[in-house]
């Protein structure tokens, strides 16, 4: 056995990733999870982990100790496996988990994993096969590497779901990748900057990707994060419409629909593939708070949007939100109830909920730099939000402002923070952990960085570069404050 597929949470989550399956596809080696973690260490030459969300440390921290390897890779000598880890996680900054890995793959990696494996099997030390893995494109080795390109892969063959499961969180669904990247570039979303630019695979490959689905399950979810900027989206949909029109039984799942591409046909579509409920973000209220995260998208847009779903079929719509978006002020989060209380007179009988969640700068991203808001002024304006949308009878719900404030501090961390995140994780991962451990040693992660400030992941080669990532936060600053 050469290597262990590991995922950070359990076996729920990780058959509903379609990234850390597809590689499991492709590289091989066993699956373990955290509610399934055990194996002989000495008997494999890598165990590869996939990072989706900042806080996947306390599973990877959790299979480390569940089979006596030490964390910190300093301490892993000859007799352990390589460790080492991918995902948007570590693609975004992998400097706080810089002593925990062996390595890193930063970007896409359903192709530099083959090369990795092919190294890895070759037998040399760790040393040697190190030095080996620095070479490709997308590695980084701390202590090798001093510059690394981030991979961005073309699109052939569609992703898909190779192993439909009762066990998953999404139950026996086959989910299928329609496009990766989005071409809006809202300036708070990685989805966006660390997948430019937009791609897409081709028609023909998708409608088979659909049917060999169909011959496993009659459940088929599309992904990507702007499916509908597809080119044939529109005939992706029809297809799916025409076979479920001939008696096909086919229950369709889009994550979210794209605010100003809702149609008529596309809501009718999702309602035929028994879909109640949908959702679509607009981020913020106030145009003028859209205009600045970029998000340019018209009140009558989202009027209009809402207006579709209700006429053709569906029950109601979840509204993603954020509040805590820099320059943000009360009269922002006043637009909420009166945008709230439209929605709610031009839609009768149709269920509205709002989610919010608060603002989390992330690296890579134009607002990098931008500081994060008080938790306390986060938490007021939310109770303010809950107890005066449910005044008009529209539910929503909250994200935790003090967990949002801990992943903000995490994605922009340095190599300091391994041992603070071993601590964490041997106080139990609670907020005490978090508050007892960080007191003192927070850095600049929630006041925000000065644009000429060393950036703990600027090592990293990516697009757009440092230099159009400031000229696009200057600008949008302007657009928000047009004395600035």
């Amino acid at each position: 056995m050469n290597l262990i597929m590991a995922y950070p949470a359990i076996e729920e989550f990780a058959l509903s990733s379609l990234g850390y399956m597809w590689l499991h596809k492709i590289v091989g080696g066993e699956r373990i999870s955290t509610d399934k973690p055990y194996f002989n260490y000495k008997e494999v030459n890598a165990v590869a982990f996939s990072l989706s969300f900042d806080f996947d440390f306390m599973g990877v921290f959790e299979i480390l100790e569940k089979n006596n390897i030490p964390f910190l890779s300093k301490e892993r000598g000859e007799e352990y496996p390589l460790i080492f880890a991918g995902g948007p996680v570590i693609t975004t900054n992998p400097e706080p988990l810089k002593q925990i890995f062996d390595f890193m793959v930063i970007g896409d990696g359903e192709g530099v994993n083959i090369k990795i494996n092919e190294i890895i099997e070759q037998g040399l030390s760790k040393a040697e096969t190190l030095q080996e893995l620095a070479k490709l494109d997308g590695v980084y080795v701390p202590g090798v590497s001093k510059r690394v390109n981030k991979i961005t892969e073309q699109l052939h063959n569609v992703i898909y779901t190779p192993i439909v499961s009762d066990k998953s969180y999404f139950k026996n669904t086959f989910i299928i990748e329609v496009a990766r990247g989005c071409m809006n570039r809202c300036a708070f979303c990685t989805a966006s900057y660390l997948n430019l630019p937009f791609r897409h695979y081709e028609y023909e490959k998708i409608i088979e990707a659909i049917e060999l689905g169909l011959s496993q399950t009659n459940k088929i979810a599309l992904l990507g994060a702007q499916i509908s900027a597809h080119p044939d989206f529109n005939n992706i949909m029809k297809y799916l419409r025409e076979k479920m029109e001939t008696g096909v039984n086919i229950e369709l799942g889009i994550s979210s629909l794209r605010t100003d591409c809702v149609t008529p046909e596309l809501v009718q579509t999702l309602v035929k593939g028994g879909q109640k409920t949908s959702t679509i973000a607009i981020e913020a209220a106030s145009e003028r708070l859209r205009k600045f995260i970029n998000k340019n998208l018209k009140e009558e847009q989202i009027l209009n949007a809402i207006q579709i779903a209700r006429e053709n079929g569906l029950r109601g719509l979840k509204i993603y939100s954020m509040i805590g978006i820099p320059t943000e002020t009360n009269e922002d989060i006043e637009e909420f109830l009166r945008l709230a209380k439209t929605l709610k007179n031009r839609n009768k009988g149709f269920e509205i909920t709002f989610s919010f969640s608060t603002f989390v700068p992330k690296p890579q991203t134009p607002l990098q730099w931008a500081p994060r808001e008080n938790t306390k002024s986060l938490e007021k304006k939310q109770k303010f939000l809950e107890k005066e949308l449910a005044k008009l009878g529209i539910g929503s719900k909250f994200s935790s402002a003090k967990w949002d404030y801990w992943q903000t501090v995490i994605s922009r961390g340095d190599e300091s923070f391994a041992q603070l995140l071993i601590e964490v994780y041997k106080q139990g991962g609670k907020l005490g952990a978090y508050k007892s451990t960080f007191k003192g040693k927070l850095g600049k992660t929630i006041d925000g960085f000065d644009l000429n400030d060393k950036l703990p992941w600027d090592f990293i080669e990516n697009y757009p570069p440092k230099k159009l990532l400031v000229n696009e936060y200057n600008r949008l600053l302007k657009r928000a404050n047009p004395i600035i």
